[in-house]
């Protein structure tokens, strides 16, 4: 081998192991960046799976709540229903007292709501024509007894039943609907108690 050839192999060989060097870098530089890839991977792929759990377990309380809370609604809707359909059943019973009793309820409420001094009692056409004969009398002795003088209005009022008091101008509205709305929180809750309790 001569001079030149040598030496031609001699560089060659050099640049050879150079290239392999560099090849051998490059090889370790890209396992390196790999490897960082792969761990960046992994970490975003944990970090995306706790938020899909966080999601899912947060949209499960999401629906749980909302379901809780239709329940609820739906359980005070019936309990509403019943409560209404308790009151209104009450006061259908007030309107079909037989005569006897419903003058009497009447009497009742007369001895509670009638006030001393004067005024004017009002009952509907229906009561007007259906009371019994000594119950103008009775009216009269009921106000007396409580310092008052009560006259019975001839002309009748557009109501159901019960009557209408007027003292001085002023009216008290003393029909069976007009009595049971001024007491219907006090009734719900009592028919609450008694059914639910």
């Amino acid at each position: 081998m001569t001079g030149l050839e040598k030496m031609i192999s001699q560089i060659v060989d050099e640049a050879t192991e150079s290239a392999n060097g560099m090849i051998s870098q490059a090889q370790a530089e890209a396992a390196k960046i790999a490897e960082a890839a792969a761990a960046d991977a992994k970490k975003h792929k944990e970090e995306i799976s706790r938020k899909s759990q966080a999601d899912v377990s947060t949209y499960l309380e999401r629906i749980k709540s909302s379901a809780d809370l239709q329940r609820r609604t739906a359980i005070l809707q019936a309990k509403q229903e019943v409560i209404s359909e308790v009151l209104d059943k009450a006061y259908g019973s007030l309107k079909k007292l037989d005569e006897k009793a419903y003058y009497d309820m009447l009497r009742r409420m007369l001895e509670k709501y009638v006030q001393p001094g004067q005024g004017d009692i009002y009952f509907s056409k229906a009561d007007l024509e259906g009371m019994p004969k000594d119950f103008q009398e009775e009216i009269e002795a009921i106000a007396k007894k409580k310092g008052g003088l009560l006259k019975l209005a001839k002309e009748s009022r557009q109501i159901e039943n019960g009557f209408i008091l007027v003292y001085g101008g002023v009216e008290e509205n003393c029909t069976f609907r007009a009595l049971f709305n001024t007491q219907r929180d006090r009734l719900q809750d009592i028919i609450h108690q008694k059914v639910f309790s």
